[in-house]
């Protein structure tokens, strides 16, 4: 990580945050790429913020009752998959208000066509023909989220580093125009491969698939896993082998397996020595049924008590506030405000 000199760096040296837009519950992809790590990195850094950014999410239409249940629903999800409020500062984004406001300052600094080349904004209004101005300068709230708290370190796949870029483009260039102020973040890439559609093993697992049986949430009963699994796309060949450009629909099987039992692809392969693809599916679906059954269980518990859920986000907010208020206050002198 490059930082310029004279920056106060966060206490321990260094700061995560990351944040989850505020879906409901999330699936398989979601737990093995991002929150399985998320919980890692509270035995790693010292400070950490976790945030449901709920202002990304409502760049798309929403029904505002079901996105109050979907942030609920989240921190539930959150916390049963272990996230710990005494060791991260979990909270909901639009309470902190520092965030928009932080994110307009760097809006002035960003000029429109460093936003167009950005992958998402081409794709998403490509696909509706149009896109609103919050969907286009989204990815400048997202640097807003990160350099509010002086973040050192953000958890990201692939597909969002070109958005990290902006980050650090954004650190770099207030820092020149107004004094050293916000360390350029770096990203931590997680190991985890990317988890497929279960029924289209070239594209992403998604919770807007509109294929019921592609998708795995966290909270399926083990018949629903079984069902999913069962019906998986594969191939016409019975022997299991990992090989995801030819193989893709097996080799994400194969992926699932060793995430999910904690082993090694070797390892998964080795368990699979002997078996067709439909026995292996069974395999497959011990190893999800075991982890997410303790998961989905938790949620049902804590989606009872709502009251519990939203003392621990006001609690959150009241945490994220205390850093990110000096920060903003910092940010307004140097702008002259």
């Amino acid at each position: 990580m490059r930082l310029a000199c004279q920056l106060e760096e966060p206490p321990g040296g260094g700061r995560v945050f990351s944040g989850i837009q505020p879906t409901g519950v999330p699936h398989l992809g979601n737990y093995l790429g991002a929150l399985e790590n998320w919980v890692a990195l509270q035995n790693q850094y010292p400070s950490i913020l976790y945030s449901i950014v709920d202002l990304h999410s409502i760049t798309q239409p929403q029904d505002p009752a079901q996105l109050r249940g979907n942030i609920l629903d989240m921190t539930a999800s959150l916390l049963a998959c272990g996230v710990d409020p005494e060791r991260a500062i979990l909270f909901q984004q639009s309470q902190v208000s520092e965030h928009a406001e932080l994110s307009w300052i760097l809006g002035c600094l960003t000029s429109m066509p460093r936003l167009r080349h950005l992958p998402q904004w081409k794709m998403k209004s490509k696909l509706k023909n149009e896109g609103s101005v919050g969907l286009f300068t989204y990815p400048v709230l997202q640097a807003a989220d990160i350099l509010l708290y002086k973040s050192t370190h953000v958890p990201v796949g692939e597909d969002q580093i070109q958005h990290l870029e902006l980050a650090q483009d954004l650190a770099r260039i207030f820092n020149n125009r107004y004094g050293n102020l916000f360390p350029e973040p770096s990203a931590l890439l997680s190991s985890t491969r990317k988890v497929k559609s279960l029924r289209d093993p070239s594209a992403k697992m998604s919770k807007s698939d509109p294929q019921a049986m592609a998708t795995i949430n966290i909270t399926d009963s083990p018949d629903d896993i079984a069902l999913k699994v069962r019906r998986a796309v594969t191939d016409f060949t019975s022997e299991v082998t990992f090989d995801p450009e030819t193989r893709p629909g097996v080799s994400n099987l194969v992926t699932i397996h060793a995430a999910m039992a904690m082993i090694s692809v070797e390892e998964a392969l080795s368990q699979a020595r002997g078996l067709d693809t439909g026995a292996y599916k069974k395999l497959v679906t011990e190893a999800v049924v075991q982890r997410l059954t303790p998961i989905r269980e938790e949620i049902e518990r804590l989606r009872s008590d709502r009251a519990h859920l939203e003392g621990l986000l006001a609690q959150g907010t009241r945490r994220a506030r205390e850093l990110a208020a000096p920060v903003l206050r910092e940010v307004r002198q140097r702008v002259g405000r």
